[in-house]
């Protein structure tokens, strides 16, 4: 659940009609004089206010997209997505930026990725095989993940991977002997720093008591590397680290950098060996309500730049090639998602506001307490806002603390909702909870719509019952 202002609830003077269709070519922008500015800085860049308090993404009218493909469904503005990924490769210069499919991946967006020359993260054969499919060159690729199956590794090798991250000691041998013999497969370790970061508990992955990576601390990460560099099929190339993710300041990074270049010159005096890349991984965060902080990238890449060029030189150790994952910073903030409001209901002195999605196409607010800033489209009112809550159909109860204020009511929410921020973590989490089906994801550029991901129908849940 979450909390929103909407126009207040209605009166019998006041009766509520449901918005009209919006025209297929997308409109000039046309904010009501009588409307208060929206805040629009967490939607995608290309949003603009519309006559009869709808939005615009990319000239395409929110209503337009609701009426078109339904809801729940997902918007995610191309323009958007492709100005992030050169943003990255402005702000990294002499880096390799790879994308974190894991935030969100589907064939158009391993397109766009490729299309503007960034490498690819992932985590499974999956993610892999659907990223290749697409023609994304599979050296440009990394692969990793703290429990790997046989079909992960195999299908990374067999398509010819570029990196491909130890999490644990077991897997040393394992891939050691599946590399087909007279090949060498180039792979780094994922080491853990020591190092607390990140929004939420649950996702802050930079210390010892979770479940990836090999401690720095315990000398895991130094083991590990001991044994690869007696591995003839394996080729170690670099180190790895992920701090954790919803990071919004660099010193978790710089710290990072420094621990990592202390064992690279550890590596390089106990081994002979200099390792020539050092990848920082992502966890970059990014503001989903007006006013949360998200992290600066430019000044991130600068920090870092200088950080790593010092402990390196401190250490006697040439600059390694350096390594970042975003995901959700690229997607993130290029995606929508719309819903429609089914119902509402007052119990207690609370209002409950039910649309037609909820944990079952977004579980992030149950995981990890997320709360976001959605808005009503296609409606314009003069009454003042009402604090009501949020929820979503799936049979799952929850409570949010909120702040109560005094409104008056004559109005119901009806039709489109939209809530900005959802490009990543959202439909690659979604579940068949209810059996309601995944939503879509619709694509938006230069005032047109495109699907990309359909929806799940009734026909997909009774195909893939087989029995009896």
């Amino acid at each position: 659940m979450t909390t929103l202002h909407v126009p207040p609830l209605p009166g019998p003077a006041d009766p509520v009609s449901p918005p009209a269709a919006a025209s297929v070519s997308p409109p000039a922008a046309a904010p009501a004089a009588a409307a208060p500015a929206a805040d629009l800085s967490v939607w995608p860049a290309s949003t603009i206010p519309l006559a009869h308090g709808d939005l615009a993404v990319a000239g395409v009218p929110l209503t337009e997209v609701a009426e078109r493909f339904g809801t729940p469904a997902y918007l995610l503005d191309e323009g958007d997505v492709r100005a992030r990924c050169r943003a990255y490769l402005r702000a990294f210069k002499d880096a390799d930026v790879l994308y974190a499919a894991k935030a969100f991946l589907c064939r158009a967006m391993a397109h766009w990725v490729a299309d503007e020359g960034l490498g690819l993260d992932v985590c499974s054969a999956g993610e892999l095989e659907l990223a290749v499919t697409t023609g994304f060159p599979a050296d440009r690729i990394v692969l990793h993940g703290n429990a790997k199956s046989p079909e992960d590794l195999r299908a990374a090798l067999r398509l010819g991977v570029g990196r491909i991250v130890i999490d644990s000691a077991s897997e040393i041998a394992r891939l050691a002997a599946a590399v087909p013999p007279g090949s060498r497969q180039k792979v780094m370790v994922r080491v853990v720093p020591g190092i607390a970061a990140g929004g939420h508990a649950k996702i802050r992955t930079g210390t010892d008591d979770q479940k990836f990576g090999l401690s720095l601390t315990d000398g895991s990460a130094q083991h590990a590397i001991a044994r690869i560099l007696g591995r003839p099929t394996l080729e170690l190339v670099g180190l790895h680290c992920h701090l954790g993710s919803q990071i919004t300041t660099e010193k978790p990074y710089l710290c990072a950098v420094r621990r990592l270049v202390g064992l690279m010159a550890r590596i390089k005096e106990q081994h002979g060996v200099t390792l020539p890349e050092l990848d920082l991984g992502g966890g970059h965060g990014i503001a989903y309500r007006p006013g949360e902080d998200a992290l600066d990238i430019a000044s991130l890449a600068r920090k870092v730049r200088a950080e790593l060029t010092e402990s390196c030189a401190a250490a006697g150790l040439p600059v390694p090639r350096l390594l970042v994952e975003p995901g959700r910073a690229i997607a993130g903030p290029a995606g929508v998602a719309l819903y429609r409001v089914l119902a509402v209901k007052r119990t207690s002195g609370r209002t409950f506001v039910a649309v037609d999605g909820g944990m079952s196409d977004n579980p992030r607010p149950a995981l990890y307490g997320v709360r976001y800033a959605p808005r009503l489209v296609g409606r314009r009112t003069t009454a003042g806002p009402e604090p009501v809550t949020v929820v979503g159909r799936p049979l799952r109860g929850g409570r949010r603390p909120r702040r109560r204020r005094p409104a008056p009511r004559r109005r119901t929410p009806r039709g489109p909702a939209g809530c900005a921020g959802r490009g990543s973590y959202h439909l690659s989490m979604a579940s068949g909870y209810n059996l309601v089906g995944r939503p879509p994801v619709i694509a938006v550029a230069d005032g047109h719509a495109r699907l990309l991901v359909r929806r799940e129908s009734l026909e997909d849940f009774r195909g893939r019952d087989v029995g009896l």
